[in-house]
C-alpha cells in the first residue's frame, strides 16, 4: 500500500485575505509542486519486492548476452570466478558457489569438456587438484563481458543524464546490499 508523503507548508508570507481554505485543493497543489520521487512513500517490504523483481529481470536479461549459448549461468559464474581470482580447488569453488562438491564436480567436468578449464596438481600439495581457466576460457569470459557491457551501455545511453546519475548512486547502494 502506498501512502502519500506530507510535508510542512513553507513559510510564505501572503497578504491577509479572508478566504476559505479547501484542504483537498491545498493537498493537491502541494502534491503537484513536489517532485515525482517525493510523492510516494514506499514501505521497506514493498521496496524489497519491487527491487528484487527489477534486479532479477535485469540480471536475467544481461545474463542472456553471452559468447557461448550452451554454457549455463552457473558454469559461466565458475569460469568468471576462476578468471578473476585464479586457480581454485573443487572445495573452494563449491564454497564460493554455495553448492555441494558433487554438484561442482559436474560443473567443472562440463567446463573441462568444453575446453574452458584444465586440472592441475598444486605445487604446494600434489594431492590437491586446481582448476585453471584455459586461453579459450579466458577469451570466452572477456567476450561475454564485452557483450553484456555493450548491451547495457546502449540502453543507458538512451536515458537522460539525471536518470543515469540516479542509477550510478543506486548501483553503489545495490553493491553494498549484495556485499552485506
Amino acid at each position: 500500500m502506498l501512502s502519500i508523503m506530507t510535508s510542512p507548508i513553507s513559510d510564505i508570507r501572503q497578504p491577509a485575505v479572508a478566504t476559505k481554505s479547501d484542504p483537498a485543493k491545498d493537498q493537491a497543489k502541494a502534491e503537484q509542486a513536489r517532485p515525482d520521487s517525493a510523492k510516494r512513500r514506499v514501505t521497506t517490504h514493498e521496496l524489497s519486492g519491487n527491487l528484487r523483481v527489477a534486479v532479477g529481470r535485469l540480471s536475467r536479461r544481461i545474463r542472456a548476452e553471452k559468447a557461448d549459448g550452451d554454457l549455463s549461468d552457473g558454469q559461466f559464474s565458475v569460469l568468471a570466478y576462476l578468471f578473476r581470482e585464479g586457480s581454485k580447488t573443487l572445495s573452494e569453488l563449491s564454497e564460493y558457489e554455495r553448492v555441494t562438491p558433487p554438484s561442482m564436480n559436474r560443473t567443472v567436468n562440463r567446463l573441462e569438456a568444453a575446453g574452458y578449464v584444465v586440472r592441475q596438481a598444486s605445487v604446494d600439495d600434489r594431492r590437491k587438484v586446481l582448476f585453471v581457466p584455459t586461453g579459450a576460457g579466458r577469451e570466452m569470459v572477456k567476450e561475454t563481458r564485452r557483450r553484456r557491457d555493450a548491451w547495457l551501455d546502449r540502453r543507458l545511453a538512451k536515458l537522460p543524464p539525471e536518470t543515469r546519475a540516479l542509477l550510478a548512486d543506486a548501483a553503489e547502494v545495490i553493491r553494498n546490499l549484495a556485499d552485506s
